[in-house]
């Protein structure tokens, strides 16, 4: 197997520029140069400078599951073009998280992996080593990650971390169900689910460290792979636009609970 690698530093530029235009709020960043691969990031920042949420979302981590990535594209033109509907939300948005995987169309990186199993059990994948140091710098307030899955009929999603999660998931899942239907079955990818929410999952997931003492949300919201893709992507952001919004409401509300 071949890994395809980038000759000039100004690649990863114009990788970047594939997802967001300059813009004054938004910053364009990358993993540095590791065995010829890039990982673009691109950081949205809010309209007034303080106290805000930060959320970082992830997609493309197995590299054949496109929907994420068109989702991610879709978010971050959102960001870039609508900044008002963002209002205190502080974005960081990797769109594609298995750069190597997406160029070959495999679930798996150059070195065979699943890079999402990878996760705090001291991996030596550059994709993983540098994803990991942004989850402890940044310390998220919320985590999304982006998936499909071939097996589904609909969507549905995973929930851990604070627990808020799951009560963010059900209306993503509603918001969703307008582009493709919720999976419903009480038995999904092997676990046990209601309405679509799994509280289980997998070890070695991207996911905030395991030392990070306040935890984040945390959600894994997966489309039918089978779907169309641009069905899939619409449905993604839908999900996500509302457990921004809903997170925001049960912050406002927090103080009064």
């Amino acid at each position: 197997m071949t890994l395809t690698t980038y000759p000039s530093r100004r690649i990863p530029e114009q990788l970047l520029t594939q997802f967001a235009r300059k813009t004054p709020r938004i910053i364009m960043e990358s993993l540095p140069p590791e065995q010829g691969i890039y990982l673009p990031k691109i950081v949205s920042k809010p309209v007034k400078k303080g106290h805000g949420f930060k959320f970082g979302i992830f997609a493309g981590i197995h590299g054949d599951e496109e929907g994420g990535v068109l989702a991610a594209k879709q978010i971050i033109r959102w960001a870039s073009e609508k900044p008002e509907e963002l209002g205190d939300y502080e974005l960081h948005v990797f769109p594609v998280c298995n750069p190597t995987g997406r160029l070959l169309g495999t679930r798996h990186n150059h070195n065979g992996l699943d890079l999402n199993r990878e996760f705090w059990y001291g991996s030596l994948e550059p994709e993983v080593i540098y994803l990991e140091g942004e989850l402890r710098r940044e310390k998220y307030d919320g985590i999304i990650a982006l998936h499909s899955d071939t097996d589904s009929d609909g969507c549905y999603g995973f929930v851990s971390g604070a627990l808020l999660s799951e009560h963010l998931l059900k209306p993503a899942l509603e918001a969703a169900s307008e582009h493709l239907p919720s999976n419903r079955l009480p038995l999904i990818d092997g676990f046990l689910a209601s309405e679509g929410i799994i509280k289980e999952g997998y070890l070695g997931i991207l996911s905030a460290p395991p030392e990070q003492t306040v935890k984040p949300l945390e959600i894994v919201f997966e489309t039918p792979g089978l779907a169309p893709l641009a069905q899939q992507a619409d449905a993604a952001v839908a999900a996500v636009k509302t457990i921004l919004a809903e997170y925001r409401l049960l912050q406002a509300y927090a103080p009064n609970l």
